[in-house]
């Protein structure tokens, strides 16, 4: 058995972060969104529409939804470098063609366009260092791309806090349609992404291919010899040997629906849905998306707003280090318990903080607490798992299945917020995902099983029994 020492950390950290630089555009154009949405809104004349409201903040999620389709085609095709690649580009177009958008219509497009973007690299990213990193530390290193998302997001909150102009006190809608925000400030808040998308691009070119993909498509000896770069020569025969083991004459597969439908497989498939829709359905992203609209019903002032928006993103930030900490140790599954456990609790007492009027810090601590709880669990544990649970032969063509269903539970939870909100009030609405999160725990307790320390053959081996 090779000595962890053996391991050449540097490689594996330098392809892992850049490839999880697919995260951090993703991140940052998730939630750019929640930074602009005062401004955006009252510019196309939208504020008094929780319908369009719901379609301009969720018009990214039909684009996630079809990327990650395509995600599964692409990396099983082109490979996870050159879809990396793809996706880079995408949300550099997304950036620039938003920020100059004069229309709802047009605005939409190019949203569309960056969640194509999003659903990419959602698929590729903790694919890629899954495919690329020893099993006993795959946990930490594919929460990298979970940490990048995070600081994606922070940088997001950060830029639209330092872009806005600070709202006076009672501003009307008309104030804020001629001033800088409402003209110029929410189209900087998306053309700040220009800049990272751009270094992605081009540290992109300098990735190795993943192992397994080359592998996959008949060609070990450059498997080989990217495996050796990562542990050396004994540990890479050894990688090399048993990846081999799990597809059939080391040939060519063309993934198709019966491989996903079969008997072992489908389960699986399964289990990885349940997983990405629940990460969705628990409730945290309405938080980060809708963000200045809770706080400002908490009785915050739209600048008081955006301030807590990035102190949110701070403890998002530290705790996800939390999970990266703990993931190898504590385990995939304790992870998942202590998460959708803890958010019910945070939801319940969220939703009584408003019903009470108990505004201002109460509220804030809570949602803080909630969103630490939510970034050492369910954020990074469940693309870890949604990583290795599938098996070589049918990973990109599985994740892309697995991710789509998460996209489409994302788009329904974001585009239903603001209808909930009307009908239940906030307090009903958290109420509502407090119970998603009780039967999210159940499902965890009962069908997850734990897979830290072990190679993806040794999982593939045990999950399609």
């Amino acid at each position: 058995m090779i000595n962890k020492k053996e391991f050449n950390f540097r490689t594996i950290l330098s392809i892992s972060l850049i490839s999880a630089m697919g995260g951090l555009l993703f991140g940052y154009d998730w939630v750019v969104i929640g930074g602009a949405e005062p401004f955006y809104k009252i510019f196309f004349d939208i504020a008094d529409s929780p319908r369009l409201q719901g379609l301009a903040m969720g018009s990214a999620l039909p684009g996630c939804l079809v990327g990650a389709i395509l995600a599964g085609f692409l990396s099983e095709l082109v490979g996870r470098k050159k879809s990396l690649l793809i996706a880079s580009l995408l949300f550099t177009m997304s950036a620039i063609g938003v920020g100059y958008s004069g229309s709802l219509g047009v605005f939409i497009i190019f949203r569309l366009i960056g969640g194509f973007g999003i659903g990419i690299a959602s698929v590729v990213s903790p694919i890629y260092i899954a495919e690329v990193t020893p099993g006993e530390y795959r946990g930490r290193f594919v929460s990298l791309n979970q940490l990048t998302i995070v600081i994606g997001i922070l940088a997001a909150q950060l830029m639209n806090f330092l872009i806005a102009e600070k709202v006076p006190e009672g501003a009307s809608d008309e104030f804020i349609r001629n001033s800088w925000n409402g003209q110029m400030g929410w189209r900087w808040m998306f053309w700040v992404m220009t800049v990272p998308s751009t270094v992605f691009f081009v540290l992109a070119l300098v990735l190795p291919e993943s192992p397994r993909w080359l592998t996959k498509k008949n060609e070990p000896e450059k498997a080989l010899k990217i495996l050796s770069r990562i542990g050396g020569a004994g540990w890479a025969v050894e990688q090399l040997a048993g990846i081999r083991q799990t597809f059939d004459n080391n040939g060519d597969e063309k993934v198709n629906l019966r491989a996903l439908l079969s008997r072992n497989v489908f389960p699986v498939i399964v289990l990885g849905i349940v997983l990405a829709i629940f990460q969705q359905w628990c409730g945290i992203n309405i938080i980060f998306n809708y963000a200045a609209d809770i706080f400002r019903s908490a009785g915050f002032s739209v600048s008081d707003a955006l301030f807590n928006i990035v102190i949110t993103g701070t403890f998002n930030l530290v705790f996800t280090f939390v999970a990266m900490a703990t993931v190898d140790r504590l385990g995939r599954r304790k992870l998942m318990i202590i998460g959708s456990a803890g958010l019910a609790v945070i939801y319940i007492l969220l939703g009584g903080s408003f019903y009470y009027h108990y505004s201002g810090i109460v509220t804030l601590v809570l949602i803080l607490t909630g969103i630490s709880v939510y970034a050492m669990t369910l954020a990074p544990v469940t693309w870890v798992i949604l990583s290795e649970i599938f098996p070589n032969k049918v990973r990109g063509a599985a994740m892309a299945v697995a991710t789509s269903f998460l996209w489409i539970a994302s788009f329904i939870i974001v585009y239903t917020y603001p209808m909930l909100k009307r009908a239940f009030d906030a307090h009903g609405t958290f109420c509502i995902y407090a119970l998603i999160c009780v039967a999210g725990c159940i499902f965890i307790c009962k069908k997850l099983p734990e897979t830290k320390g072990k190679t993806l053959e040794e999982l593939e081996t045990e999950l399609l029994k």
